[in-house]
């Protein structure tokens, strides 16, 4: 093969829609082109021996705030054991602040932004000739109508054991600064027949597992309907042929017709990501977000109360102006009305993002190394973060995991965030872990904690007994995390 296209995922069941929009579009040199992907966490040296066996002559890698340092190890690696492959770097982890980063500084060539026009023009002028002069390319946006379709590249293999990342438009109207969306100026809407023709392919293939990587699906109404109405068809077809499909959506902006059709969608089909974030009118200013809190929180109280959407609703701690006490505050509220998950994430410094025009004011400290967590700010000291990286971990272990239902309500009591904070402290404090807890093991934690608390170890044991006695953890495939899902926008890996 004369091109490699390659990406590190975060795991396995990850299948990269960048890499096959790139492959989709290099036009009359896809013949000579071969996606291979691989997953972090492996041995440098074997992705090099695997890559090179195909005596390749270029190289591309997308590159994300997840894999970037072990693919700079690679790129590394390979520029010294054959140096005349020429290595293309792109994705959104390069393709900002782009010089001084050393992954940059060891590959040939970048392409930053959209990939799927730079890249083939790149690799005709590496093969053909001239040979390019510049180092870094600015990659141009294509008309979404021009763009060559993925979807066929998706493997019998990848429909049968991974995720199918699919995406009905690209881009994002609103300007939230901590996300790498805010650069977009607008949405812009793929052709609607065209796309669905593509779902029907894919689901006629056994496709059963879709998730959009839209920014807003919600945000044309008459768009979203259509395709609601096409899983429902499926659906009202094969009753007993499950399907899932995954949409993020505006939290303020649920009006009666999507409503209508959201409720006719049976359990296990419909997943909303919810990006609620802060409910600090101020934080929401300071970060440029604009969201109406009362609609919000009506519409997750609605969609709770009416439907068999599971809903995953995101937080995020560490936000510019955004207080413990505030963050607890907002946390409570999102409690009280019941998603089913709440994802509490820390604030990364994505690079590119707007979120860095606070840096000075509000005493931002992010880690230097991926993926630039917040270490601390003017309102939340160093071991207050760390606290609430521990709450985060644990909330996964014990409320996301679902295994711990009943419990978690006489575990928050009337306080969530504080009962929850306190229940952390002190499980940090008798464990000294936040990882590779046995579950065993955390449900005799939780025990202990509420024995503490002034429970029987009897009733203790019977109200842990109802949870967890054959009980199953959620599908963790269907939940991927925000910076994952910002990166996955920008089209070169």
């Amino acid at each position: 093969m004369s091109i490699i296209l390659s990406t590190l995922n975060a795991r396995y069941t990850h299948a990269s829609l960048g890499l096959r929009y790139l492959l989709a579009n290099m036009g009359e040199l896809q013949s000579q082109t071969e996606i291979m992907e691989f997953v972090i966490g492996g041995k440098t040296t074997e992705f090099a021996e695997r890559l090179l066996a195909k005596k390749p002559r270029i190289i591309g890698f997308g590159v994300y705030i997840w894999n970037v340092e072990e693919t700079a190890r690679l790129v590394a690696l390979l520029k010294r054991v054959a140096p005349d492959v020429k290595i293309i770097l792109g994705g959104p982890e390069v393709s900002f602040e782009t010089a001084e980063q050393a992954i940059v500084k060891d590959a040939d060539f970048v392409v930053t932004g959209w990939g799927e026009v730079t890249l083939p023009d790149l690799c005709r002028q590496i093969i053909n000739g001239p040979q390019p002069l510049m180092k870094i390319h600015a990659g141009v946006q294509a008309k979404l109508a021009d763009l060559a379709l993925p979807y066929q590249l998706y493997t019998d293999e990848d429909i049968k054991n991974r995720t199918l990342y699919v995406e009905a438009s690209r881009g994002c109207p609103f300007k939230c600064e901590f996300c790498l969306s805010a650069l977009d100026k607008t949405a812009w809407p793929f052709e609607l027949t065209r796309f669905l023709d593509e779902m029907e392919t894919l689901y006629q293939r056994g496709a059963r597992l879709f998730k959009f990587v839209d920014r807003t699906f919600n945000l044309n109404i008459n768009t979203s309907l259509q395709i609601m109405q096409f899983f429902l068809d499926k659906i009202a077809a094969h009753p007993d042929d499950s399907i899932f499909a995954h949409f993020e959506v505006v939290p303020d902006h649920l009006p009666e017709a999507l409503r209508e059709g959201i409720m006719k969608f049976p359990p296990g089909a419909l997943q909303f990501e919810i990006g609620i974030q802060s409910f600090n009118p101020e934080v929401q200013t300071l970060v440029s977000r604009k969201q109406n809190n009362e609609k919000a929180a009506d519409n997750i109280r609605w969609l709770v109360n009416h439907t068999q959407a599971h809903l995953h609703v995101d937080l995020i701690a560490g936000l510019p102006g955004e207080t413990a006490e505030s963050f607890g505050a907002g946390f409570d509220a999102l409690y009280a009305l019941r998603p089913h998950e709440i994802q509490f994430g820390i604030l990364k410094r994505l690079r590119g993002t707007p979120i860095i025009r606070h840096t000075d004011e509000f005493a931002m400290k992010y880690d230097p190394f991926p993926p630039y967590t917040i270490l601390a700010n003017r309102d939340i000291d160093f071991t207050t973060m760390q606290r609430l990286v521990r709450f985060a971990r644990y909330w996964d272990l014990v409320a996301n995991s679902g295994r711990f239902a009943n419990t978690l309500i006489v575990l928050l009591g009337d306080a969530p965030f504080a009962s929850f904070m306190a229940f952390a402290d002190w499980l940090y404090a008798n464990t000294d872990a936040t990882h590779r807890i046995a579950l065993d093991r955390l449900a005799s934690m939780v025990c202990k904690w509420l024995q503490l608390g002034g429970m029987s170890k009897d009733e203790a044991e019977k109200l842990l007994l109802s949870d967890y006695a054959g009980k199953q953890p959620k599908v963790s495939e269907k939940k991927t995390s925000a910076p994952q899902r910002q990166q996955m926008h920008l089209s070169m890996g």
